[in-house]
């Protein structure tokens, strides 16, 4: 028996125009789940689709926005229609309002209200709550199961500087998953996260490098407090989130935090 082999189950991954989340369901998909693919960007969606289809995985794409729970509950009718009854959720949405990161030019106590509620929005609101409200609630009340993977960020577990909304936020996102799978385990939906490390991307890649691909300071940093002394690559997500996807080899996992950081959150001095 295959313990990751996830034939007959169907994937809604919301993010997943993304490089993480794209990867997350290419690597679903490779394992044999229908994958839906929720954003907001069309070109993204349908680019990440013809790169499933190449690799024999099958995968549709849908326009969706996370932050509207009408907009998910359009998009729930049309995959059950279309898919199937989901049976996996990874919610891999989110992202850092750069207006609310604090700087010289930006300290605390002038981070916006309003940048500082769509960090909460964008994280936790669109990134877990709408989600589990319409798809997750679905799974429970079906009584046949399923898994539903949050992502969160190191940065939930030892605020950084400079993205105190952004921490505050992932924070959050793990109690929401704590309290979900309490809530959820005798339905047979087992909910779980996922803690990346850093992984460039492009929402962080000026963060993290300069204009002539050399790291910026940030990055130096980053990579001294790293034990593995590099960034991730969004493929080293695939294997946690199959793991916790599988109804078979995650079957008696629910509340836990998979950490895939290059050892970040293990070092100190």
């Amino acid at each position: 028996m295959n313990l990751f082999d996830l034939s007959g189950e169907t994937a809604v991954v919301i993010g997943g125009t993304g490089s993480l989340g794209g990867a997350i369901a290419q690597g679903l998909g490779e394992a044999g789940a229908n994958v839906v693919l929720l954003g907001r960007n069309r070109e993204r969606g349908e680019a990440r689709v013809a790169k499933m289809s190449a690799k024999s995985a099958k995968a549709i794409f849908l326009q969706a926005d996370a932050m509207s729970r009408q907009s998910l509950e359009a998009a729930a009718a049309a995959i059950e229609k279309q898919a199937g009854r989901p049976s996996i959720l990874v919610n891999a949405a989110g992202g850092n309002d750069p207006q609310a990161t604090v700087s010289e030019e930006n300290p605390f106590e002038n981070i916006p209200l309003e940048a500082w509620q769509r960090n909460v929005e964008r994280n936790l609101s669109g990134g877990v709550l709408f989600p589990c409200q319409v798809f997750g609630a679905a799974m429970a009340s079906a009584g046949r199961g399923g898994s539903i993977i949050n992502i969160a960020s190191v940065s939930a577990h030892v605020p950084l500087s400079r993205v105190v909304s952004y921490s505050a936020a992932k924070a959050a996102v793990l109690s929401v998953t704590q309290f979900l799978a309490r809530e959820w385990a005798q339905a047979g939906v087992r909910v779980n996260s996922i803690t990346p490390g850093f992984f460039p991307a492009e929402q962080n890649k000026k963060l993290l490098f300069h204009s002539d691909g050399s790291p910026t300071e940030r990055a130096k940093q980053i990579l001294r407090h790293t034990p593995m002394g590099r960034f991730g690559q969004a493929e080293e997500l695939v294997g946690a989130a199959l793991f916790l996807a599988s109804p078979r080899a995650g079957s008696f996992v629910t509340g836990a935090d998979i950490r895939v950081d290059g050892g970040f959150l293990s070092q100190t001095i």
